[in-house]
């Protein structure tokens, strides 16, 4: 995979929501409507889908929803929602289908297996997914879908659950930008600012970008805070002078760390894992060294190994505690935000 191209379509589109919706046109202006278009379905329900998909059905839109887990949908059903059994189904109800999954292997699975989106979709239909992937799964899967005449827009969130749940989120689409232009209207409810940035994978790039610097800038301050303590300083004063100095930006994290919040996780150490791997795959494709997020997956890994996959991905504190033969005290102080 050569550079991507990043820069040519720069589009963004300000904050309209529409709590009584308008028709959209879904399709080109000589296909005829018909109830698909008056659905709008939603693969994938979890942590940041639910509430995404809470706020379309809030804006007043009628959403087809599946999940693998009948759990997570329960609330929406009980908005108004209408369930499916496949993620075939959802694409044979619905002329724009919205997804948000976990990573590349569940997306792939979601479009091309035997009961995915594909083995429901007409020509016409767009497929917006708003999950984090690969670069290269992205491009493949575009052309996949264009083959069979669907338009897939790559559209990752940024803002996590907060974000997700206020419907402030930036969208980060791209891909095809016409199909884009008519599902735009869809993502007024989801997000406060709303890109299309051109070619596919382009969005897909800057949600990697934005993880990463998070994902692996987190580590440094966990890395002090174990010095700092176990050289004798005070946690609490430690973190009040630090406040005070040029490292307030990253203090944001401390109280998550020195109160060790790490469990009931609104992202997971597994799939900061994920995003940390797929960053540095991209950089690799495109020839860019990238020491510091290579050292910082191998922290990753570390923690995966000791188990901790499903907490908050902060706790990788624990395996650079392990690494150090010190814990951090665990005291808590006000403040906090750490939402990708």
């Amino acid at each position: 995979m050569g550079a991507l191209p990043i820069g040519r379509q720069l589009v963004h589109v300000a904050r309209r929501r529409h709590l009584h919706p308008r028709p959209i046109a879904l399709r080109s202006p000589n296909m005829p409507d018909s109830s698909r278009d008056q659905l709008i379905g939603f693969i994938g329900t979890g942590n940041i889908g639910n509430p995404m998909a809470r706020n379309l059905i809030e804006a007043g839109h009628q959403l087809v929803i599946y999940d693998l887990r009948p759990e997570v949908m329960e609330n929406l059903l009980e908005l108004g929602a209408e369930s499916a059994k496949s993620c075939a189904e959802v694409a044979s109800r619905c002329s724009v289908v919205f997804s948000s999954l976990p990573g590349p292997p569940e997306i792939e699975a979601a479009i091309t297996s035997e009961d995915g989106i594909l083995a429901g979709a007409s020509p016409g239909d767009i497929h917006v997914d708003l999950s984090s992937n690969s670069i290269t799964t992205v491009r493949r899967l575009a052309q996949i879908e264009a083959a069979a005449g669907v338009s897939y827009i790559d559209a990752p969130v940024t803002g996590g659950v907060p974000g997700a749940e206020s419907g402030t989120l930036t969208v980060l689409g791209s891909g095809d930008a016409d199909a884009f232009e008519r599902v735009r209207p869809l993502l007024d409810p989801i997000g406060s600012n709303i890109f299309h940035l051109g070619e596919a994978g382009a969005g897909c790039l800057f949600k990697l970008l934005n993880n990463v610097i998070i994902l692996c800038g987190n580590q440094i301050v966990q890395e002090a805070l174990v010095l700092g303590t176990k050289a004798g300083l005070d946690p609490e004063d430690l973190v009040e002078k630090l406040r005070l100095g040029t490292a307030r930006p990253y203090m944001g994290l401390a109280p998550y760390l020195l109160g060790k919040r790490f469990d009931n996780p609104s992202f997971t150490l597994r799939l900061a894992e994920k995003d940390v791997s797929l960053a540095i795959e991209a950089a690799r494709a495109n020839q860019v060294p990238m020491p510091v997020a290579n050292a910082a997956h191998q922290t990753y890994l570390r923690a995966l190994s000791a188990g901790l996959g499903e907490q908050s991905f902060l706790a990788t504190l624990q395996a650079i505690e392990a690494a150090a033969g010190h814990e951090i005290p665990t005291i808590q102080i006000e403040g906090g935000g750490a939402s990708l």
